[in-house]
């Protein structure tokens, strides 16, 4: 008999279905490319992928060069690091339409690593956060990432946006200045102090540059603003002869090729000086790309493997450093755009890191003319869109937990620290939400005869007055989460139970959760009923459950369970002697 049959004979005879199996090993960190070929890949997907892929190298190459000048590197490594990092993260990732590559939340803790450790120390943490991704990925920690709230990742967000905006303000504005503070207050006093260097030609590309984007993205939204902002730039100062500084100019341009392998130099001293960095990479490597996977699974209806995501950009970041790149991760925006091209899969994803390294072997040399005021332009733009105004103002009108959080975390990381913001905002974000959950547990301990009737829940009948008059035995009822932010209440209303009766009836069958201080409350609970002789039975309790109470030593004698709240009374009744009688005895209730 094959499975289908079993089920469908075990649901007649009125069985509980079984669940279904865990994934393997193996299929919980198969690639997506393998995936994809094995559901059948051909010409048409192939033609799709290409021309998606292409779409995609359009809006990354400028922008992988914009960031990697951004964070105090030369625009070279922002290729290496989204054709390297860009290939490996399509070709062993668990998402089918995830872009990698270089992303504007990484510029403040990168420039910080260059300015603290230099470029050699920036690759070290780079490999070192890859071998940590894998870890998380391995250990299948990804789901974990899921937990952190809405309103920290909007707000961690915009203040990145924030800190994008003011380092490329010296760029957008051509200003003069010696020495650049990290900091965003001593950055803005020295940029203020730079306004007489002030350079209209590098205004005027600058202001070019966002307008092109921005009525383009308006009229045209499928042709790709950034590359035809940046190349008409680079035309008009070099056809004008504008005194602007260009990547020439600053960089000398950018090589025709990739670099050979190379690692970084790995003693202890090092190592143990950019473990800072290599975690703050990860943590947010993981977060940033989690977030463009499912970006991608609610655009395409499809769903990520999210550890097998995170090996990836594991692999990709190792990738990368060894070809002298940095920090890899999922871009929402080019995933976006990769999804919105019409990509059938990773393959998309590959050819977009195919496409931009046959820019840099065939036409590298135009790179030379690119204004730094247009890739100013450029990030100005994504540090606009950074800041998800709709998302902040829907938070802001939800709730007053979520504007703190949101904001908490937004100023922490304009002000502070990034990964100190995200750790805070998640901190009171779990604060705010144990605070929540444990008011949902309200204890009613009024007297029945004088109180209205009233539902007891869904599907529950109303509670019977007239069933009070049974002194013996308390049934008391818990519903909801019992957890440790709700067992003092739940513990107190407990032991106001009226008179000593001869026996308690805790009614679990309405408990979605129970953790360890709510077994120790129950137990407490249990030892002090059988010290004053009464007897305790436990109701309902879901397998889950009735498991968690056991280990922590709820368990016969102390305690009785059952299956149901009517065969507990009845056992009650039994085993102190009384007869049956139509009815149920008083009830308290913690819901």
């Amino acid at each position: 008999m094959d499975g289908g049959t079993a089920g469908a004979g075990d649901l007649r005879r009125g069985a509980t279905p079984l669940a279904p199996a865990a994934p393997g090993f193996a299929e919980m960190f198969t690639p997506k490319l393998v995936t994809v070929l094995r559901e059948g890949y051909g010409l048409a997907g192939l033609r799709a992928d290409a021309v998606s892929g292409l779409t995609v190298a359009i809006v990354a190459l400028p922008l992988s060069m914009a960031i990697a000048i951004a964070s105090g590197l030369g625009p070279d490594r922002g290729l290496y690091t989204a054709i390297v990092g860009g290939f490996l993260v399509s070709l062993l990732g668990g998402s089918r339409f995830q872009i990698g590559g270089p992303a504007g939340a990484f510029i403040v803790l990168v420039a910080a690593t260059v300015a603290a450790h230099g470029v050699s120390g920036l690759i070290l943490a780079t490999l070192i956060s890859g071998v940590i991704l894998m870890a998380i990925g391995l250990l299948r920690l990804g789901t974990f990432i899921k937990y952190i709230p809405y309103p920290v990742t909007v707000g961690f967000t915009a203040g990145i946006g924030v800190i994008i905006l003011a380092s490329q303000a010296k760029d957008l504005l051509g200003l003069t200045l010696a020495i650049e503070p990290g900091p965003l207050l001593p950055k803005l006093a020295a940029l203020a102090g730079a306004l007489p260097t002030l350079n209209p030609a590098a205004v005027g590309l600058a202001a070019l540059s966002i307008a092109v984007i921005l009525v383009l993205r308006r009229i045209r939204p499928n042709w790709p603003g950034f590359l035809i902002a940046v190349a008409l730039a680079a035309a008009l100062a070099w056809g004008l002869g504008l005194p602007v500084e260009t990547i020439g100019t600053r960089f000398g341009g950018i090589p025709q090729s990739l670099p050979a392998p190379n690692l970084p130099p790995m003693g202890w001293s090092e190592v143990s000086a950019v473990l800072p960095a290599a975690l703050s990479f990860a943590l947010l490597g993981g977060i940033e790309s989690l977030l463009s996977a499912v970006v991608a699974d609610s655009m395409s209806g499809r769903r990520h493997r999210s550890n097998a995501e995170l090996v990836a950009q594991g692999v990709a970041n190792i990738g990368s450093a060894l070809f002298g790149g940095f920090c890899v991760t999922g871009t929402i925006a080019r995933t976006a755009t990769n999804v919105r091209s019409g990509a059938r899969g990773p393959v998309s994803g590959m050819l977009h890191a195919v496409f931009l390294l046959l820019f840099m072997l065939l036409a590298a040399p135009l790179a030379a003319f690119i204004p730094l005021a247009a890739l100013a332009g450029l990030l100005a733009v994504v540090a606009w869109n950074m800041a998800e105004r709709h998302a902040m103002a829907a938070l802001v009108r939800a709730s007053r937990g979520d504007a703190i959080v949101l904001f908490a975390t937004l100023l922490l990381v304009v002000f502070r620290d990034l990964i100190e913001g995200i750790l805070i905002g998640f901190g009171i974000g779990a604060l705010l939400f144990l605070h929540r959950m444990a008011q949902a547990v309200q204890v009613e301990t009024g007297r029945p005869l004088v109180e209205a009737d009233q539902p007891d829940g869904e599907g529950r009948e109303a509670y019977d007055a007239s069933l009070a008059s049974d002194p013996d035995i308390a049934v008391i009822r818990i519903s909801g989460a019992f957890f440790f932010g709700a067992a003092a209440e739940v513990g107190a209303a407990l032991d106001r139970v009226g008179a000593q009766p001869r026996a308690y009836v805790l009614d679990l069958s309405a408990v979605a959760l129970l953790d360890s201080t709510a077994a120790a409350t129950i137990e407490g609970f249990a030892r002090k009923a059988g010290r004053a002789g009464a007897l305790v039975y436990l109701a309902g309790a879901a397998p889950p459950i009735r498991r968690v109470l056991r280990t922590h030593g709820v368990r016969p004698p102390a305690v009785r369970f059952r299956a149901g709240l009517d065969e507990a009374v009845s056992a009650a009744r039994e085993e102190i002697g009384f007869s049956a009688r139509p009815g149920r005895p008083a009830i308290l209730h913690a819901t």
